[in-house]
């Protein structure tokens, strides 16, 4: 492992720790999901439901949305964190910190069965990505220059 630690800076740690509480709260989005399945009584492999599958079917689509939005977001997210953290790492775990718990809000405000909701504080988990962008910009660009 000494060959790592040359080449990423102590700091780094904190992307990593961020990366797996995000994995975390995916787990946790998913547990829920499946607790929305038994409530709502939404079979496998029925990944979205209709109204001939339950009354409540529009409650069930927005736990089972919201989580897989935050599916289709999470290989940017790494992605950038995971870059932008090599030259940024204590900004780019803060940000990812602060997306993570935008994306639980957003998570959260979705599982209402109003989408509306979703966006009342995890709309904000935009600036933090905007903000991992930089990070990774600035990581591209410090390495043409070098």
């Amino acid at each position: 492992m000494a060959g790592v630690e040359l080449l990423l800076p102590k700091e780094y740690g904190y992307v990593v720790l961020v990366l797996v509480l995000y994995g975390l709260v995916n787990v946790w989005m998913s547990l829920q999901v499946g607790k929305a399945r038994r409530k709502y009584k939404v079979l496998y492999p029925i990944m979205y439901a209709t109204a001939a599958d339950t009354k409540d079917y529009n409650l069930f689509n927005c736990v089972q949305r919201g989580h897989q939005n935050s599916l289709e977001m999470m290989p940017t997210f790494f992605l950038l964190t995971v870059l932008g953290g090599i030259r940024h790492p204590l900004v780019s775990a803060s940000l990812g910190l602060f997306y993570t718990f935008t994306r639980i809000f957003y998570f959260k405000g979705y599982s209402t069965g109003e989408p509306k909701n979703r966006l009342s504080i995890g709309k904000y988990n935009f600036i933090a990505m905007f903000g991992l962008m930089v990070c990774t910009i600035s990581l591209g660009v410090h390495l043409l220059r070098a």
